[in-house]
């Protein structure tokens, strides 16, 4: 019985610590979106034209596949579920351009990056498939 009491407290104490956590987390992402402009976190493939994309830092969210078959030129691979493991790579000092195929992938990532911190990251509403029909700029 002494060690089913253990378990349990055990688990609950876990567990509290699984909520508290959680609650941080939503708390966090509360705070970002309260205090966040309409369009602060996008930037859409007409606005990057050579200035912007001379300053910038592409981030390719994609899967290794499809970035080794074609991407913006100079952009850097990390998978969209990496990024937080990954934001010592992640420059902080210029604006960071996210993207996946169509903008939904990498919404996620620039969304987690900037509540993580990272206000120089937008995400390229329209993604890669975009950029390819509308840039304003391609090399």
């Amino acid at each position: 019985m002494k060690l089913f009491s253990s378990l349990v407290m055990s688990l609950a104490i876990l567990f509290s610590g699984f909520t508290s956590a959680n609650e941080a987390a939503i708390e966090a992402m509360a705070e970002y979106l309260m205090f966040q402009e309409y369009e602060s976190g996008i930037i859409l493939p007409q606005q990057i034209d050579k200035v912007v994309f001379e300053a910038v830092t592409f981030i390719d969210t994609r899967d290794i596949e499809q970035f080794e078959k074609q991407t913006i030129p100079g952009a850097i691979h990390i998978e969209w579920r990496q990024v937080l493991e990954r934001m010592d790579d992640i420059p902080t000092d210029q604006k960071v351009i996210v993207f996946c195929n169509t903008g939904s992938l990498s919404a996620q990532a620039a969304f987690a990056l900037r509540v993580a911190g990272f206000d120089n990251v937008v995400v390229m509403q329209s993604g890669f498939s975009g950029w390819l029909e509308n840039a304003a700029y391609k090399p």
